[in-house]
């Protein structure tokens, strides 16, 4: 099974992290999540503490193939700063590896160039952010390798997509039934 690590940094949106990893897991997918700061206690942007699996200088990133990005504010712009987040994100682009990006966190990968010509969604107010991107606002956008979700209230979509792609439509149904949805 294909391996995801999810980046966490303070000011992340809980919702999008924990519900993501929540939906993943159910599937059994393994998720690593990684603080890209220098601890492993993380704190979302409502003060949710949360103990990543490691630390971005910490990990070998070898065996991973998947890159989430939650969003969440001051969190997607600590991502955004994040040096070695954004050249892990462009390598794993360029060799066309699946990156998920929701709320305000595909503001990374619109300043990374890699939504140009691309559909994508975001958080309303970050659309100007998505350089290059086509911006249709609906609820979860796969284009290629990139998927990009709208927001916190849409996690269900986003994590749920992201499952059908990594494990196909049959476990996302399992996923979906077993959340009543």
């Amino acid at each position: 099974m294909k391996k995801v690590a999810l980046f966490l940094a303070n000011g992340f949106e809980e919702i999008e992290a924990l519900g993501t990893i929540d939906i993943l897991r159910r599937a059994h997918i393994p998720v690593l999540t990684v603080s890209i700061t220098e601890n492993k206690l993380v704190t979302g942007a409502h003060n949710v503490p949360v103990t990543a699996d490691a630390t971005f200088s910490n990990t070998d990133f070898s065996d991973i193939e998947i890159l989430v990005l939650p969003g969440g504010m001051p969190g997607a712009k600590h991502l955004n700063e994040h040096d070695g987040l954004k050249n892990l994100i462009s390598e794993y682009n360029s060799k066309g590896k699946l990156i998920a990006a929701i709320c305000a966190a595909p503001m990374v990968l619109g300043g990374l160039g890699i939504l140009d010509g691309k559909r994508a969604t975001t958080y309303p107010g970050f659309e100007p952010e998505l350089i290059g991107a086509k911006v249709t606002g609906e609820s979860v956008v796969v284009d290629e390798n990139i998927t990009t979700g709208r927001g916190p209230g849409l996690v269900f979509d986003f994590a749920l997509r992201l499952v059908e792609q990594i494990a196909g439509l049959q476990a996302r149904r399992e996923v979906q039934n077993g959340l009543l949805i």
